[in-house]
């Protein structure tokens, strides 16, 4: 059903706007509870597994350097040149790969 001329000229700003921003909340509370629906039926498929069943990473192997004794001299050379500082006053404590 058209609308004729004269009604779409009784039509005001004011209307236009209050539909047009009556429909985005509409929208956005329609959005909520569909997002809210699909929350719920997704926790009641997915089954969390009891805590004592959850697996761990195994923790993770110590592992040796080979060559420590140059790798170490070669990591305080570069912080040394980097800092600007003589290589006697830098002293590397530990070392672990990350």
């Amino acid at each position: 059903m058209p609308i004729s001329i004269e009604a779409a000229e009784k039509i005001t700003g004011i209307q236009v706007f209050g539909f047009g921003f009556g429909l985005v909340f509409v929208g956005l509370i329609s959005l909520i509870i569909i997002c809210s629906i699909m929350g719920a039926v997704c926790k009641k498929l997915v089954k969390e597994k009891p805590e004592a069943a959850k697996l761990t990473a195994p923790a993770p192997k110590a592992e040796t350097i080979p060559n420590k004794g140059e790798f170490i001299a070669a990591v305080s050379a570069a912080l040394a040149e980097e800092l600007g500082n003589d290589v006697s006053k830098i002293r590397i404590l530990s070392v672990k790969k990350l």
